[in-house]
């Protein structure tokens, strides 16, 4: 089957560092996330797509029947697509032996959790603000080795503690290495969870394993 090509960005960055692929939230486009990306990593490849679905014409990675309620079937179809995009953009760019994080708010957020539960193979280290639980029941899949870091606001509407709660457990029980960071605001990247996501990736292993 051919890989679904995306309207994105890419810029190549330094060989010898990471890729960060940027997930932008509902309503957003490729270039929401590329300032926090500078702020990560100023070496780093950028590849950053544009999600397909839309909601009265917003943007978004997935349908969902109501607010903090998923089309399920709908996110795991646009997750095996996501992941067959970014298989097929690394071989293109030659950017396949580098290591990739997946770096998503809210909506990006969530379809990055659904691709570290979904594809691990193409999915293995995140960072992650404003994300939940994006699938009911994810398979039972071996996580050792991926990584995760998770920003999360107490009083998040739009992303509650406790489906927040579940995406860690499902992750840690998958053996996920999954590191928390929460603080009292809702919605939004802070400056606290900036801080930590940047100290998180300066520990992050340089491989692609």
């Amino acid at each position: 089957m051919t890989a679904p090509e995306l309207h994105h960005r890419f810029t190549e960055g330094d060989p010898a560092s990471p890729v960060l692929l940027l997930l932008h939230g509902t309503g957003g486009t490729p270039e929401d996330l590329l300032p926090l990306a500078e702020a990560l990593d100023p070496r780093a490849a950028v590849l950053a797509p544009a999600a397909t679905e839309s909601e009265y014409g917003a943007s978004r990675w997935f349908r969902r029947l109501a607010e903090g309620v998923f089309d399920t079937e709908d996110v795991i179809e646009r997750t095996h697509e996501l992941a067959d995009f970014v298989t097929a953009a690394r071989k293109r760019y030659g950017i396949e032996n580098r290591p990739l994080i997946a770096v998503g708010f809210s909506n990006g957020a969530n379809i990055a959790a659904a691709g570290l539960l979904l594809r691990p193979e193409v999915f293995n280290k995140a960072i992650l603000y404003s994300a939940m639980m994006p699938v009911p029941d994810p398979p039972e899949l071996d996580l050792a080795g991926t990584r995760v870091f998770l920003s999360n606001g107490d009083r998040d509407p739009m992303a509650p503690a406790a489906s927040a709660a579940r995406l860690v457990e499902a992750l840690r029980e998958r053996s996920a290495d999954v590191t928390t960071f929460r603080f009292s605001g809702g919605h939004e990247i802070t400056r606290g969870g900036f801080a930590a996501a940047s100290a998180w990736l300066k520990r992050a292993p340089a491989t692609t394993e």
